[in-house]
């Protein structure tokens, strides 16, 4: 799921795509709404340790101007020096951070998400009617070199989708 994958990058890739004459069910065997499940431990050391390394770099992830100012820090030093910086650490860290401060501030939760492109940490709304994709969202921006986009997006998600008081 999303353009920075963690699947397993030493895996085959392969170039062609099925016959839909030999698997007429093909598409059916896609779920129609993405699925999620709870998270276990090595998904909660994953997002613990990416939210240590954002803390350790001034990160607050309760301010989404810390959030999208060190996120813009971070993506000027890639793109100065690309050996400085991984863009996979980057996008890993912020996705993380945004997705903590959409739990910590919006009625969301941390869950693993399965859909039609794959599988990877999200966040899901009790009522299951929106999923949000942290990665995706830091991935596709990174791609198009976007910068000063998080406070104004992430507070949109946050307000759609407010925690109950």
């Amino acid at each position: 799921m999303g353009l920075f994958s963690r699947k397993d990058k030493d895996a085959a890739a392969v170039d062609v795509a099925p016959d839909p004459a030999e698997d007429d069910d093909l598409v059916t065997d896609l779920p129609d709404r993405p699925v999620a499940r709870s998270l276990d431990d090595a998904e909660r050391a994953r997002i613990a340790a990416a939210l240590e390394a954002a803390s350790a770099e001034g990160v607050d992830v309760d301010d989404l101007e810390s959030i999208g100012s060190h996120y813009d820090e971070a993506f000027h030093r890639a793109s100065e020096d690309p050996g400085a910086v991984s863009p996979d650490a980057v996008v890993e860290a912020y996705a993380i951070a945004i997705g903590e401060h959409l739990a910590r501030h919006s009625a969301r939760e941390w869950a693993v998400v399965t859909d039609v492109f794959g599988t990877d940490l999200g966040l899901v709304a009790a009522r299951a009617d929106t999923v949000i994709v942290p990665h995706n969202l830091v991935g596709a921006r990174w791609m198009r070199r976007e910068t000063g986009w998080i406070p104004g997006v992430v507070s949109h998600l946050v307000r759609i989708r407010p925690r109950p008081s």
